[in-house]
């Protein structure tokens, strides 16, 4: 299942840590957050059974305790999102978003020389 996956700030940061972690009971992601978002436990158990329902997370039981785990990869999140961005920004040019990051100095000079490599795998039919 490869959806293009589009998450709210909060899914995306709840996602990230279970990507980090492998797997994690709600009050793990809660207290991974809970300096960054301030917020209730029983906000993160919502957005986890919402997650779930999505699609995004999975969860086996220890106890009475839910273990959730991601049932997408953050690359598959990665290019959904970004693929809307493009789309809603730069009308699906993602050269436009490029040129964008280049010219706004969001890619550094340092950076130019990774991307000459990655382009130029690209053109060898390479890129991973």
């Amino acid at each position: 299942m490869k959806r293009k996956r589009q998450l709210g700030d909060l899914q995306f940061a709840i996602m990230r840590v279970l990507w980090e972690r492998g797997e994690a009971p709600a009050i793990e992601v809660h207290k991974a957050l809970l300096e960054e978002r301030g917020l209730a436990v029983t906000t993160i158990k919502t957005m986890l059974r919402k997650l779930e329902e999505y699609g995004c997370v999975k969860h086996r039981t220890n106890g009475r305790q839910f273990i959730y785990r991601p049932a997408i990869t953050e690359a598959d999140v990665r290019k959904g999102m970004v693929g809307s961005l493009v789309q809603r920004l730069f009308a699906g040019d993602s050269a436009a978003l490029v040129n964008h990051l280049v010219q706004s100095g969001e890619i550094g000079a340092e950076d130019l020389d990774g991307l000459r490599e990655v382009v130029s795998r690209k053109r060898k039919g390479s890129v991973q």
